[in-house]
């Protein structure tokens, strides 16, 4: 299934703010939704806020695969306003896109600045494992294999909200950052069923500041949050 973050991001608006959350906590009503666009594995994701409290973050990442190629398909989870965003506020020459997928946004930085770009996720396709720049190379969020302060700016998109150990997941974004980290999490209220596997949500700005330690600044933009610290080292 292909549909842009753009689209996805009306959709869940209209959700989130329209739809009352007796039907969005209702079995009943939302199983039709997710058989029609989840087919036979719909159960698994009706089921995922019950089945990860058993999880840890390695059984998390083995759901995560086992139903990936059920999920929306795309090139990017970002939006236009996010993506002009961090291209126009990259600072340094040595930066990470941590979570990077199929590599588009470490693709965009290095095409519009021409320094160097890191890209870690838990899964690197064929057609990425051999680039040069941007470099791919798979490990996790909670355990990132670079020292203290190594990276100019540190990204992270559409991340944490799948992260179990969300506080490590974040120290560890601290840890390698030297100059900025910038950060973007959907802008989404927590039902029973929900589309996407989140374990956390953020409804509220409060709710990011709140997770960061209100360290930072953080505004929407097309229903997602852009969250971002200055000079954090």
């Amino acid at each position: 299934m292909k549909l842009s973050r753009n689209f996805t991001n009306i959709f869940n608006w209209i959700l989130d703010n329209l739809v009352p959350p007796f039907f969005r906590d209702s079995r009943i009503i939302m199983t039709p939704f997710f058989l029609l666009l989840f087919r036979k594995k719909y159960r698994r994701f009706m089921g995922f806020k019950e089945n990860v409290l058993h999880l840890d973050s390695k059984g998390v990442i083995e759901y995560y695969k086992e139903l990936s190629a059920y999920h929306i398909n795309r090139k990017t989870d970002l939006n236009k306003g996010s993506i002009n965003f961090i291209l126009n506020n990259i600072e340094g020459e040595f930066v990470l896109d941590i979570s990077s997928g199929s590599g588009f946004l470490a693709k965009e930085i290095v095409n519009k600045h021409n320094i160097n770009v890191v890209g870690i996720d838990f899964i690197i396709s064929d057609e990425i494992r051999d680039s040069i720049n941007p470099k791919f190379i798979e490990s996790s969020i909670e355990k990132i294999p670079f020292p203290d302060n190594h990276f100019d700016t540190v990204i992270s998109t559409h991340t944490l909200e799948h992260v179990i150990d969300v506080n490590l997941a974040i120290s560890e974004l601290r840890r390698v950052c030297k100059k900025k980290l910038i950060i973007v999490l959907p802008k989404q209220r927590n039902y029973k069923f929900t589309f996407d596997l989140h374990v956390h949500f953020f409804p509220y700005k409060y709710s990011v500041l709140s997770l960061m330690n209100n360290r930072g600044s953080c505004f929407c933009i097309q229903n997602d949050w852009v969250y971002y610290e200055n000079q954090i080292c």
